[in-house]
C-alpha cells in the first residue's frame, strides 16, 4: 500500500534521506520514529507529492506518486503535524468542499460529515469559523477531512499534537484499527507509547538512514530491552557517539 524505494533527499549538503527504502502492507499500521532532524517529516513529505526526492521513487496504492499525482493523491488522506485549514470557512464548509473535491455524492457526504463531527466531538461547533478554533480543534478537523473520502491510506505526521485526552484516545483506536484488507496507516511521533500501543511495526530513522524495522515485541526482543523507549536511546545515542568520534576529515 505504501512503498519507499531507495529515496534520497539532499538540501544542499546535508542529507536528509539516504537511500531510505521502506514499505507498508494492506492491513498494517506502522509508526515512524527518530529523533528531531532524522529524516520522517521529509520521507512523509515524498509520499505525499509535497516534494521531489533527489533519488528514489515513492507508490502510494500502486501509484507512482510523481507519475501518476492525482491518482496517487485521491488514495491518501493527510494529517499534517501542522494543520492548514480555511479560516474564513466554517467546518461544515470546509468538509463539504473536500467532499466535493473526492465527488461524493450529496447524500452519503452529508451522512459522512456528521459521522465524523460526531467522532471527534465537533458537531457543536460545525458551523463556527476555522479561524476562531484552537489548535487541538484544528487538528480534529484535519483528521475528519482526511478520512471523509475513506482513502485506502491514511498517512499522518505527529498525530497527538494539541489534542486533548479524550480526542487523543480517538486517534489511538484509529491508529491502530484503520487498517483492514484494503487499508494501511503510516504515523510518525515522538511518543515511543503510542508506537508501542498502536502500530504493527516500527521504523526507526536515524540521520536519514533507516536502522531498525520489525514489530514492538520483535524489536525489544532482538535488543534484550524492556521497551522501544530503551531500544530508540540506545541506538540514537550509540551512533550519534559513533559520528562523534570520526574525525572531521572523514565526516
Amino acid at each position: 500500500m505504501i512503498r519507499l524505494e531507495a529515496v534520497t533527499q539532499r538540501y544542499g549538503r546535508f542529507l536528509a534521506l539516504d537511500g531510505l527504502t521502506l514499505a507498508v502492507a494492506a492491513g498494517e499500521s506502522l509508526a515512524l520514529l527518530g529523533p528531531n532532524g532524522a529524516g520522517k517529516t521529509t520521507a512523509i513529505r515524498v509520499l505525499t507529492g509535497q516534494l521531489r526526492p533527489t533519488g528514489g521513487r515513492a507508490w502510494v496504492a500502486g501509484r507512482d506518486v510523481w507519475r501518476e499525482p492525482i491518482a496517487a493523491k485521491r488514495s491518501f488522506g493527510y494529517v499534517p503535524d501542522r494543520p492548514y485549514l480555511y479560516g474564513k470557512l466554517t467546518a461544515v464548509e470546509l468538509l463539504r468542499f473536500v467532499a466535493g473535491l473526492y465527488r461524493i455524492p450529496k447524500p452519503e457526504a452529508e451522512r459522512r460529515i456528521e459521522e465524523e463531527l460526531a467522532r471527534f466531538r465537533l458537531t457543536r461547533y460545525a458551523s463556527a469559523l476555522i479561524e476562531t478554533y484552537s489548535h487541538g480543534m484544528r487538528q480534529k478537523l484535519t483528521f475528519a477531512a482526511a478520512l471523509l473520502p475513506r482513502p485506502p491510506v491514511l498517512i499522518v505526521d505527529e498525530p497527538m499534537v494539541g489534542l486533548d485526552p479524550v480526542a487523543a484516545r480517538t486517534v489511538r483506536g484509529l491508529l491502530k484499527d484503520y487498517p483492514r484488507p484494503g487499508r494501511a496507516v503510516l504515523f510518525s511521533t515522538h511518543q515511543l507509547e503510542l508506537a508501542e500501543t498502536a502500530a504493527d511495526r516500527v521504523a526507526l530513522l536515524h540521520r536519514g538512514r533507516l536502522v531498525l524495522v520489525g514489530s514492538p515485541e520483535e524489536v525489544r526482543r532482538a535488543h534484550r530491552l524492556r521497551s522501544l523507549e530503551e531500544v530508540f536511546l540506545r541506538l540514537t545515542e550509540d551512533a550519534a557517539d559513533a559520528q562523534a568520534q570520526v574525525p572531521d576529515s572523514l565526516a
